[in-house]
C-alpha cells in the first residue's frame, strides 16, 4: 500500500484503482425535512389516537365535556348527541368518575354514497379524578336533548372555613 491519501468521494476500487464519485451538494435543508416529518407524524398519531387529560389513551371516540367547581357541587357536562339512555353507564369509585357506553351505527339502507363520514360510532369511555370528597350516595344524572349533566354533591365538612391562629 502506498502513503497516498486520497480524497473524499475518491472510491478505491479491488485493483488499486481510484474512481471519483460524483460529489453531492450539501444541502442544510435536508436534515430540517426529516426534523418536520418526525413532528408531522407525532401531531399525526396525537389526533389519531387520542388522550385523556392524565396522558392515557382514551378509548373508542372521545366527547367533549365541561367540568365546573362550585362551592356545592362538582357539575360535569358531557355532549353525547344521537344516544339512548339505556347505553350510558355512569360510576363513581375511588374518586374516580367514569362515563361508558356505547353509540350504535344507525342501520339504514341508502341507495346513496355518503361523501364525508364525521360522526363517530362505538364504545367510549372517559373516567375523570375528583379530587374533593363527595357525598358519593347523592350523585345525580340527568341526559336530555343530547347532554349528560352529572352532578357530584360536595361533603359539608369539605367545605367548612376553618380559622387558624399564628402561634409567636
Amino acid at each position: 500500500m502506498s502513503n497516498i491519501e486520497y480524497l473524499p468521494g475518491e472510491y478505491i476500487n479491488q485493483f488499486g484503482g481510484g474512481i471519483f464519485m460524483a460529489l453531492v451538494k450539501w444541502d442544510p435543508f435536508r436534515e430540517l425535512a426529516g426534523l418536520q416529518q418526525s413532528i408531522n407524524r407525532i401531531f399525526e398519531d396525537n389526533l389519531r389516537y387520542p388522550r385523556e387529560s392524565d396522558g392515557n389513551l382514551a378509548q373508542g371516540w372521545m366527547f367533549p365535556v365541561d367540568i365546573k367547581d362550585t362551592p356545592e357541587a362538582v357539575l360535569i357536562k358531557a355532549e353525547l348527541p344521537g344516544m339512548n339512555r339505556e347505553d350510558i353507564k355512569i360510576s363513581f369509585s375511588d374518586n374516580l368518575l367514569t362515563i361508558r357506553g356505547e353509540r350504535k351505527k344507525e342501520e339504514k339502507e341508502e341507495k346513496h354514497n355518503y361523501l364525508r363520514v364525521e360522526r363517530s360510532y362505538g364504545t367510549f369511555s372517559r373516567s375523570f379524578s375528583v379530587d374533593v370528597p363527595v357525598k358519593e350516595n347523592e350523585i345525580k344524572a340527568r341526559y336530555q336533548d343530547g347532554v349528560l349533566n352529572i352532578t357530584l354533591p360536595k361533603k359539608e365538612d369539605y367545605r367548612k372555613e376553618v380559622s387558624i391562629e399564628i402561634g409567636e
